[in-house]
């Protein structure tokens, strides 16, 4: 992702231009009819628990059903993701039934920066903001938030891995510039996943291990380069 700046610490993968001829669509049918990840059943939902899709809902975010036959979206999807780079048509294909495809319009918040979440996402299409609020200066309390833009992200970039694996707050806001198409991963699914498919959960696993790894590499070399100032 040819991002236009220093990218945010939960948002990592390969960015380029929106091409105007899109993937095939998933289909429309209602949810019920669609076969959705399952829950994982040593840790499911307690009483009164959100599942994952009431809680994209709520965000207003469009559900499309499943990532089926992602392969279809074309080779650019693998060349352009460092999570999928090594990924075959087939694992493709698999990885897509285990993930949800959402929608989201221009101005419409994916992440919200300080929520809880235990899934992340990869951009299909469309081109999304990554912003960071600061504190005000501590002498004008009433100062309004700043919000830095920490980069700006399309096809093939993985946002919000790190909460995924660690639970914690979400580091940074993420906003759909224009239409964006992208697939949900939550944590249950990678371990159903590994289950059932153990080759391509593993894989996916290293993955997202290498864009952590990635991450943090980038992080320390630029705090050196402030250091060295």
């Amino acid at each position: 992702m040819a991002a236009t700046g220093p990218l945010n610490p939960d948002a990592t993968g390969a960015a380029r231009d929106v091409r105007s001829e899109g993937p095939p669509r998933a289909s429309t049918a209602p949810l019920e009819g669609i076969r959705r990840p399952a829950q994982d059943e040593r840790n499911p939902p307690g009483p009164g628990a959100l599942s994952l899709e009431d809680k994209l809902g709520q965000a207003g975010l469009e559900l499309l059903g499943n990532c089926q036959k992602m392969s279809g979206r074309g080779p650019t999807l693998l060349t352009h993701s460092a999570l999928l780079e090594d990924f075959t048509p087939q694992e493709l294909d698999t990885l897509g039934e285990a993930m949800l495809l959402i929608r989201a319009q221009p101005g419409q918040v994916l992440i919200s920066e300080g929520d809880q979440g235990d899934w992340m996402l990869l951009l299909l299409s469309g081109t999304v903001d990554v912003t960071k609020s600061t504190s005000p200066d501590e002498n004008d309390p009433a100062a309004p938030d700043n919000v830095s833009r920490l980069g700006v992200v399309t096809e093939g970039a993985a946002l919000g891995e790190m909460s995924m694996f660690d639970r914690d707050l979400r580091y940074a806001t993420c906003t759909a510039i224009d239409a964006v198409e992208a697939a949900v991963l939550s944590r249950a699914a990678i371990g159903q996943l590994i289950r059932q498919h153990p080759g391509v959960g593993a894989k996916l696993v290293v993955k997202i291990t290498q864009l952590l790894a990635q991450r943090l590499r980038n992080t320390s070399n630029r705090l050196v380069k402030m250091l060295q100032k």
